[in-house]
């Protein structure tokens, strides 16, 4: 009955006294859920968010690693396509150095220009540039000197688990797909697709190589604990509809995203049943009813209130873990 944390840093505030007490307050609860047995603490990446959406993974992550001692920290996802890939392998092998093995991310490619125009990197040959990435992460983890444009070179330091850290990559298409199974890595769409899965396998036999895939149940949800659901729906709800509407202003053409859902009104969050406000009696009662249940707590969704954040995190590790 694993149980995960999830940081996200949505929901802005202007002042930058309580910026600071929102990433103080996001630190001091991973390190907290790590006390209390979560296995998963993770965070994701997303530039030119107006609601302030994490944008430094990788220092956040390190943060996590320094205060905590057992959960896995997760970087759901990294958008390579947007990195240095040895200034990447550096500070991947440092933080994966630092939590002793307990780092892992989903490669992702992204799909907003404008995150690619801020970070001076082309839009329209990311692909090309994420294979360029993924190619260097491997070499520079390996044990040898290797030749990068033109020159030969060693990356130090090596990262603690070997060969390398653990990382899937993601995307919902068969190119992501077939890059995974090219590299010869673990692939990780943000929502099961029965046929991508075939063809992701397909993909490995035709290049000799062996994988696996991973992607979320179909019942994914993100909850919020609190005693009394139907009233903090309708005092804190707004905070749900602030991280979906920024979320959904993303949104293009064809592309499939898991959390895009109807965003008029909170009503219609609350429906969708991605995110939930849940008992703690009725938490127990899903993770016996499933033993396999991911429990996926998000104490500070939408810029909720500290207090708020603190009391959901505490009900679930105080009447809910103790119970399972």
């Amino acid at each position: 009955m694993p149980s995960s944390l999830r940081l996200n840093m949505t929901g802005a505030e202007t002042d930058p006294t309580q910026r600071s007490a929102r990433y103080q307050a996001a630190i001091e609860m991973a390190e907290y859920a790590d006390k209390h047995g979560f296995n998963y603490i993770n965070v994701e990446e997303h530039h030119c968010a107006q609601n302030g959406w994490l944008p430094s993974p990788l220092t956040m992550a390190s943060a996590i690693a320094a205060r905590t001692q057992n959960a896995g920290i997760g970087i759901m996802a990294l958008l390579v396509s947007l990195y240095d890939p040895v200034r990447l392998a550096e500070d991947v092998a440092v933080i994966d150095l630092i939590s002793r093995g307990r780092l892992s991310f989903i490669a992702g490619l992204g799909y907003r220009e404008i995150e690619f125009h801020a970070l001076d990197k082309p839009f329209a040959e990311r692909g090309k540039w994420m294979d360029h990435v993924l190619d260097t992460l491997l070499k520079a983890w390996g044990d040898e000197p290797f030749e990068y444009r033109g020159e030969m070179i060693t990356v130090t330091p090596k990262p603690y688990t070997r060969p390398h850290p653990m990382f899937l990559v993601g995307g919902m298409s068969k190119v992501a797909a077939r890059r995974a199974a090219r590299f010869g890595l673990p692939f990780s769409p943000p929502m099961y697709d029965a046929e991508l899965e075939a063809y992701y396998y397909e993909q490995l036999k035709a290049h000799g190589k062996q994988g696996f895939m991973v992607a979320p149940p179909e019942d994914f949800a993100l909850w919020f604990v609190d005693e009394n659901p139907d009233a903090a729906w309708a005092e804190i709800g707004h905070h749900f509809l602030n991280e979906v509407q920024e979320y959904n202003s993303w949104k293009r053409a064809g592309l499939a995203r898991p959390m895009e859902m109807p965003s008029a009104s909170v009503e219609e969050i609350r429906a969708s049943g991605r995110y939930e406000i849940v008992t703690p009696e009725e938490c127990i009662e899903r993770m016996q009813a499933d033993k396999d249940k991911n429990a996926v707590l998000h104490p500070l969704v939408g810029g909720m209130p500290l207090e708020r954040g603190w009391r959901s995190l505490e009900l679930y590790c105080e009447k809910v873990l103790p119970a399972l």
